[in-house]
């Protein structure tokens, strides 16, 4: 493995409601990242709870504290290959998900999750956290 990570939106919403598990897990000294689509999908739960104002704030300070990775060529590449494989197989997973496992396949990255979908993908290197 890396020794560097990609976070998945699961594992960012433990830190926010501070799961001793993944708390535990993000102690040790490690490289962490955190993929656009996360951050989208962040978004979007902020913005239909009822306390938009706040839970914005607490986003935002996190987006800053971390490095984001964005979509690039290279990465629509390997979603076309990954989506692609998983309809031969008869396994799909969301569609977002195709997307971070894209960002962690074009960056060696390991992605962090509770999602046992990702399984499907091959060649992904996963750490699934358990709550």
């Amino acid at each position: 493995m890396s020794g560097k990570y990609l976070l998945d939106t699961n594992i960012v919403i433990d830190i926010f409601n501070g799961v001793k598990t993944v708390v535990d897990w993000l102690a040790e000294e490690r490289t962490i990242f955190v993929p656009s689509i996360v951050i989208g999908e962040l978004y979007f739960g902020v913005y239909k709870s009822a306390r938009s104002e706040k839970n914005i704030r607490i986003l935002e300070d996190f987006i800053v504290s971390v490095s984001v990775l964005d979509i690039t060529t290279e990465i629509a590449e390997y979603y076309g290959r990954i989506k692609a494989g998983l309809k031969k197989k008869g396994m799909p997973i969301p569609e977002n998900d195709i997307w971070i496992s894209s960002i962690a396949l074009q960056y060696d990255l390991t992605l962090v999750t509770r999602d046992a979908h990702f399984d499907a993908v091959k060649g992904l290197n996963l750490v699934k956290l358990l709550q």
